[in-house]
């Protein structure tokens, strides 16, 4: 008798987890030969077993047959032997292992892995987590002493602020080599009382203005009054206002002209169109390698390229 293929089903493999995957079409045998009873056969005297016609029996693989104390069957043997054959074919033979991706995760997190299989490869995806912080390391010893300074020069006032009454002084000092560089915050004093009264002036003969300074928002007027013995002179601190409110939107003037020049002339100072640049692309690792960092500075290179005009 001469087995074949006659029909085919899913077969599943359990794994791990009690998940059965992958789900592999495992090929059913059948038994087929020259000999089985014919259902329209009958035994005569010369022949007392009914006719035999060529059968094909379908032989799944049950692992509890041949039973115990049966004789043996070939047609059943056989059977079982090819179902068994179909089985260890299905078996997916894996060619190569990859590792997709490894990622740090906090300290005391339980390590993980995961797997899977994509066709003859098996997949790895690692979650490790970092090492504790380790404990501060010893002060360093004491450096040398530094050379002997370049002799003193000159000393320079930057700046002087006057402070609030009541405020402490400061004083900021620096050396760029050469100077001494002084900067100081001096309090004004306190109002004093008033003076006694002057004595009579010389009669009015004329008042003149000197000067009008425009002083910044917020600050207080000032006045300065001067007597050269004929006129009286002033000077004037006046501040500006403070921002008003924007006003309303005013009415529409009419359409502008803009000449090819000009329009030339204000897109020169822009940057061009960086549309034909390509997005990177690009995953990268932890820590980045080498060729990651190479590949983003190559990008980084071509932006400003197609940027220029």
């Amino acid at each position: 008798m001469v087995g074949r293929v006659v029909s085919h089903a899913p077969f599943q493999i359990p794994v791990a987890g009690g998940t059965s995957r992958p789900t592999f079409q495992i090929l059913h045998s059948a038994v087929c030969g020259p000999e089985r009873c014919s259902p329209n056969s009958q035994a005569s005297t010369t022949n007392p077993q009914p006719r035999l016609e060529s059968p094909c029996y379908a032989m799944p693989f049950d692992p509890n047959l041949p039973q115990a104390g049966t004789e043996i069957d070939a047609v059943q043997m056989r059977g079982q032997l090819n179902g068994l054959k179909d089985l260890i074919d299905a078996i997916v033979t894996l060619t190569a292992a990859q590792v997709d991706g490894v990622s740090s995760v906090n300290p005391g997190d339980p390590a993980s892995v995961m797997v899977s299989v994509v066709g003859d490869t098996l997949h790895f995806t690692f979650s490790i987590p970092r090492g504790q912080e380790g404990v501060p390391g010893q002060n360093g010893s004491d450096g040398q002493p530094g050379s002997q300074g370049p002799p003193f020069a000159q000393a320079v006032v930057d700046s002087v602020t006057t402070l609030n009454p009541g405020d402490p002084a400061t004083v900021n000092v620096g050396f760029d080599g050469a100077n001494v560089h002084f900067v100081f915050g001096i309090p004004r004093g306190y109002t004093g009382a008033n003076g006694t009264p002057g004595q009579p002036g010389p009669p009015f003969a004329q008042a003149v203005v000197d000067a009008v300074t425009t002083l910044p928002p917020g600050g207080d007027a000032t006045v300065a009054v001067s007597y050269d013995g004929t006129n009286v002179h002033f000077s004037f601190g006046i501040p500006r206002g403070d921002v008003g409110e924007q006003g309303g939107q005013g009415v529409q003037g009419p359409p502008g002209e803009v000449t090819y020049a000009a329009l030339a002339t204000a897109i020169s100072g822009t940057s061009s169109n960086t549309n034909a640049v390509a997005t990177l692309g690009l995953l990268v690792s932890d820590p980045p390698t080498q060729a990651e960092m190479q590949s983003l500075a190559n990008k980084v290179d071509e932006l400003i390229l197609a940027l220029r005009r």
